[in-house]
């Protein structure tokens, strides 16, 4: 994630957007903040995981494709976390 071309204001549009699809996905109740919290967690989570094995995003699409991956890795867990 280390593509200048994103602010911090489309970070945060973009984050929040892939957070709502992934909490849409996986089927889970969150409210806007946690969507936004999800999806520029979930890419940085996304990122470094694909990155081990060697694959990288750019531009807002790969921003949204990672922030997408990661958000619903981090549902899964918090789901598995809770039971």
């Amino acid at each position: 994630m280390d593509d200048r071309s994103i602010g911090w204001i489309a970070a945060i549009i973009i984050g929040g957007l892939a957070g709502w699809i992934a909490s849409m996905i996986m089927k889970s109740d969150t409210g806007l903040l946690l969507n936004i919290i999800l999806g520029i967690v979930g890419a940085i989570v996304a990122s470094f995981l694909f990155g081990l094995i060697g694959v990288g995003f750019s531009g807002w699409l790969g921003y949204l494709i990672a922030g997408l991956v990661g958000a619903c890795i981090l549902i899964a867990i918090g789901r598995a976390a809770r039971r």
